[in-house]
């Protein structure tokens, strides 16, 4: 029985097109290229990788789908309502915005990372004047 819920497994993606672009010799021009791009297309990344990446987004749509199944369609819809609407608040460009609504209703008020102690507000190296900046983001300069 499903229930409707997305699926757990990891779902390995492969690259059907390498696209590695070759040198005269027949192998692939490191010096244009750079090593990363001869290695990704080859190297199959690890079946997990894909489901580490998206853990969060998974989480998301197991929340919803639970939902959905517990206590009907508005649950999810008004969720994801709110959600919309959280991520549309926005400051001024000079002004830091902390999220804090956003962060309560997708649960990532309780939880701590490493964003959380490496980027902050006044750690920035961004200070310029709030009438350019405002300018800037509307297009006029």
């Amino acid at each position: 029985m499903s229930f409707g819920l997305p699926s757990v497994k990891a779902k390995p993606e492969s690259h059907r097109e390498f696209g590695i672009h070759e040198g005269a010799f027949g192998v692939p021009d490191l010096m244009t290229n750079g090593l990363a791009a001869s290695r990704a297309p080859i190297a199959a990344p690890h079946p997990i990788s894909h489901s580490v990446l998206n853990a969060a987004e998974n989480k998301q749509k197991m929340h919803m789908a639970v939902l959905r199944n517990t206590q009907g369609l508005h649950a999810p819809l008004r969720l994801a309502m709110e959600l919309k609407a959280a991520k549309k608040v926005g400051r001024l460009p000079f002004l830091a915005s902390s999220n804090i609504m956003l962060d309560v209703l997708t649960g990532r008020d309780i939880e701590m990372g490493p964003e959380d102690i490496f980027n902050m507000p006044d750690n920035y190296e961004f200070a310029g004047q709030p009438h350019a900046v405002v300018e800037r983001s509307l297009g006029l300069l």
